[in-house]
This record gives structure tokens, C-alpha cells and sequence, in this order.
């Protein structure tokens, strides 16, 4: 295979390779052999499919047969989370610098958490602490007002990746003060952290109440009502790893003000050819009204009335990466690639009849497209589910109505014979995207719109869409569901 290799501007190489390697990983490894690059690669290739557009470089099969042309660039560990993104770069990078000050966070919960600085006088007295500890043993005689500034420090910087930490997270952030500043353990507590722990959990109380009587929309979204008694309504809250669900508006920017920003997207959506860079920009600028908007659960017909463009590919992809800071596709196919062997061994040595007809798709085609087919059609029985109301197959002589009723959430598959197509997303009875072109961008397609419109998960496939967002994609792993978690533990064994 002869491969077309762009380094810069400047440095174009061109690499003759007998045959690809079995894996992504080795193929990366085979590149950075053979170009004498280090660090993280980012691999991206020439999609026909999109007249010789770029696109991220997710599994080998991608790949044109006998020669392609790829652009390579070393990751850097400053880089932002756009780096990543399978928008057209020039999009990306004069939005990037727009996005400050729009995105109130920028990267989820982190791996370790690190403890802020505090003011210098309290910093002084840490420092005289920990000293004393490592010498004899001797804690640290708190003052009052010297425990209120960590605390106070420690809430902002929590806020500062979510609204509403969880038990585990306030759990990291006062083992990580204890493990940073050992003079502040408490001599009564087994871990020595414990009444750390309830004192953040108090003070992130307070200071959300703070900002809700501040104005902050993420927090007033759920404010009491003052009138008549009225039926609860459900909480709007981050409930799938998002990182900004609800942004405050600009500054300097109303709400009528961003409304006016709207209309012009609708207006350059009726163009023939509109200007994609320009819509990317507007619909960055215009992302809090849409989140505000969207998070009062309208119809997503009417979503789609007031934000065409959200309903298109590239949108999709673009405004889960503002909510969750990570990238759909790379996200999504990577964790795919990574769980796919496991996850067919153990299908193979399950005893569901269910699995054993969607494991007989190998026998007609073992390409890597349809393995990926059968990891994400196979899930919902290998966690015991019913997916009967989600997936579907239909005729082209079907009526859409008839094709998509009683479909809330779902994947319509056109056929006629054994030939697929046409594959379709469908949302409250809706067909929102078609012309997909298998059935695992379908589903990352449909991951992104349930982030983008804020739509649940349906309950008979929980578990499903638990496994896709936790496991496959990592978003928001460290809390898990039983039966989750026990698949994760057998995913990471060994043995069957």
C-alpha cells in the first residue's frame, strides 16, 4: 500500500508499506517507526465519502484500498480538548479562541485532583505544618478563619469541573488535601479525612446557594417556585457526565441579544452552500441560549426549527464536545476498537439464542465494520434487555409514519433483501437523520443528539446506553451501575 504522508507545509513524505498491521495501535507504532515521531499521534486521512475531506483515522478499514493520504501531527499534552475534534480544522481553531469566556469548563472531573494555592499567610502556615509532622509527628492546630479559606478555595475548584460532586469525587478531593498538606489529618479519623469530607460537602452547599442567589442559571433552573403548591417537576441536572449543561450568558450579552445572533443561522442553513466556518462560530457564540432553551425540554421538532444546523453531522459532533469537553467519534470508536475482541469472546460464550443470530452476521462478513455492528446490536441481550422498541427494519415502500411509530428513541434499518440501504435515527417518532452509512455511526450519532437535546436514555435500554457512555466512550466511568460494573470487571479479565 502506498501512503501520501503530511507532516507540514513543508514536509511531505511518501511511505511504501507490504500490508497493514491487524491493529490501530501497531499501525501507530509502525508510523512513528518510520517517520521518527514522539508522543501521542493524531492520525487523520482523506474520506472520499466526503470529497477527500479529513477525518480522524478510528479503524484501519477506513482506510482506501491501495493508497491514501494521511496528515499527521503530534499531540501536545497543552492542547485543548478541539484538538481532538473531527471538525474541519480550520473550523476549529478560529473557534477555539472564541470559545473563552462562553464555556464555563473546559475539561471533565479529573484523573488526580490538585489542590489549589491558598492565600500566602495560610500557605506559610501549611508550610511550618507539614514540616512539624514530617519531623516529629505533630498536627496541625487549625484556626478557624484558616480552615474557612481552604474550604472556600477547595469548593471553587470543585465547581470548577462540576455543580453537584458525587460521594466518590468529595471523597478524592479530601484524601488529595491530606495526602498534599499531612499536618491537616484528624487524629480521630481512621482515614484521617473524614470530617474533611462533611465540612466541603457543607461549604459546596453553601457556595451553590451563593451563586443561585447570584443569578448562576445552571443552579436557578431548579429553584422553588413561590406560588401555589405545584407538582415537582423532574430535576434538570447534569445526569450523564455533562461538563456545561447550563452556561451562563456572556458577559455583556442578554438574552435578546443572542436571540437576534440566532436568526442568521437559519438564514445561511437555506443557502445552497452555507458557510460552515461561519455557522461553527455562530453556533458557539449562541451555545447558552441553545442550552437554556434545550434543558426546558421542548419538542424536538421545535428544536429543530429554531436550530437547523444542529441536526447535521458535523453540528452533532461539535456540540457534544461543548457540553462533555470530548470527542464523539474519537471517543466513542476508540473505546469500541479497544472492548471489541473481549466483547465478541464473551458474546461467543454466552448461552443467549438471541446473541447466537446476531453473532451469525460474522459468518456472511468478518469486516471490522460489521464486528462493530454486532458488538452495539448484541449489548442490549447480552445485559438482558429488550431492544425490541429501539431497533427496527423497514422496506422502502414503508411509509415513514409506519416505520417510525411508537419509536421514542431508535435506529430504523431500510432493506430491501439482504441489501441494507438506508440507516436512520429516529426521536419522538421522527426521522432526524438518514443516510448514514453503518449501523455504528448510527449509534454515535444517536449518542450525540441525546447529549445535544438533553433527552434520557430509554429505561428499557439503561443498561445499554450505560455501558456505551461509561465503558466504550469513558465518560463519567467512575460511577457505574452494578450490573456495569461487573461488566467492566470482565472486561478486564483474562479468562471468560
Amino acid at each position: 500500500m502506498l501512503l501520501r504522508i503530511i507532516l507540514s507545509k513543508d514536509d511531505i513524505r511518501k511511505i511504501q508499506i507490504d500490508g497493514l498491521p491487524e491493529t490501530l495501535d501497531e499501525f501507530y507504532s509502525f508510523l512513528k517507526s518510520k517517520l521518527g515521531l514522539k508522543g501521542d499521534l493524531v492520525v487523520q486521512y482523506e474520506d472520499r465519502e466526503f470529497d477527500n475531506e479529513l477525518c480522524n483515522l478510528m479503524s484501519l478499514s477506513d482506510l482506501p484500498e491501495g493508497k491514501a493520504t494521511l496528515k499527521i501531527t503530534v499531540k501536545q499534552a497543552s492542547e485543548s480538548y478541539h484538538t481532538d475534534s473531527t471538525l474541519d480544522t480550520a473550523s476549529l481553531s478560529s473557534s477555539s479562541s472564541s470559545c473563552e469566556g462562553i464555556f464555563p469548563r473546559h475539561r471533565p472531573w479529573p484523573d488526580a485532583f490538585e489542590i489549589p494555592r491558598f492565600s500566602y499567610d495560610v500557605e506559610l502556615q501549611l508550610k511550618r505544618g507539614n514540616e512539624a509532622y514530617q519531623e516529629n509527628g505533630t498536627l496541625l492546630n487549625i484556626r478557624k478563619y484558616t480552615k474557612s479559606e481552604i474550604l472556600d478555595k477547595l469548593a471553587e475548584a470543585m465547581y470548577s469541573y462540576t455543580a453537584c460532586p458525587s460521594r466518590e469525587e468529595y471523597d478524592i478531593v479530601a484524601q488529595s488535601l491530606i495526602k498534599k498538606h499531612p499536618c491537616l489529618r484528624e487524629p480521630g479519623s481512621a482515614k484521617g479525612w473524614y470530617c474533611w469530607k462533611f465540612s466541603l460537602k457543607f461549604k459546596m452547599g453553601n457556595y451553590r446557594n451563593k451563586l443561585r442567589v447570584s443569578g448562576c442559571s445552571e443552579l436557578q433552573v431548579n429553584r422553588r417556585s413561590s406560588g401555589p403548591k405545584q407538582k415537582p417537576k423532574k430535576a434538570k441536572k447534569a445526569k450523564k457526565a455533562e461538563v456545561n449543561f447550563l452556561p451562563d450568558f456572556p458577559e455583556g450579552r442578554t438574552q435578546n441579544v443572542m436571540e437576534e445572533e440566532r436568526l442568521p443561522i437559519m438564514e445561511e442553513m437555506k443557502k445552497k452552500k452555507a458557510d460552515i466556518k461561519k455557522v461553527n462560530e455562530m453556533m458557539v457564540s449562541t451555545f447558552s441560549l441553545r442550552r437554556k432553551q434545550i434543558v426546558e425540554e421542548p419538542p424536538v421538532a421545535e428544536v429543530k426549527t429554531k436550530w437547523p444546523d444542529l441536526f447535521t453531522e458535523q453540528q452533532i459532533e461539535a456540540e457534544f464536545t461543548r457540553i462533555t469537553s470530548a470527542d464523539l467519534r474519537g471517543s466513542f470508536f476508540s473505546g469500541l476498537e479497544q472492548h471489541l475482541p473481549r466483547l465478541l469472546q464473551l458474546y461467543r460464550a454466552s448461552n443467549f439464542p438471541e446473541l447466537k443470530n446476531v453473532l451469525s452476521m460474522l459468518e456472511e462478513d468478518n469486516s471490522n465494520q460489521t464486528k462493530r455492528a454486532v458488538i452495539l446490536r448484541g449489548l442490549p441481550y447480552f445485559l438482558r434487555e429488550d431492544p425490541s422498541k429501539f431497533l427496527r427494519t423497514a422496506e422502502p415502500i414503508d411509509m415513514e409514519d409506519s416505520m417510525t411509530r411508537g419509536m421514542n428513541v431508535g435506529i430504523v434499518l431500510v432493506k430491501e433483501g439482504e441489501d441494507l440501504l438506508d440507516i436512520s435515527v429516529v426521536l419522538e417518532e421522527q426521522i432526524i437523520l438518514h443516510g448514514i452509512k453503518d449501523y455504528s455511526h448510527a449509534v454515535a450519532m444517536l449518542m450525540g443528539l441525546l447529549y445535544a437535546l438533553n433527552i434520557d436514555y430509554p429505561k428499557e435500554l439503561q443498561y445499554t446506553f450505560e455501558v456505551i457512555q461509561k465503558v466504550l466512550m469513558n465518560i463519567g466511568g467512575e460511577h457505574c451501575s452494578a450490573r456495569v460494573h461487573g461488566l467492566r470487571n470482565r472486561l478486564l479479565r483474562k479468562t471468560v
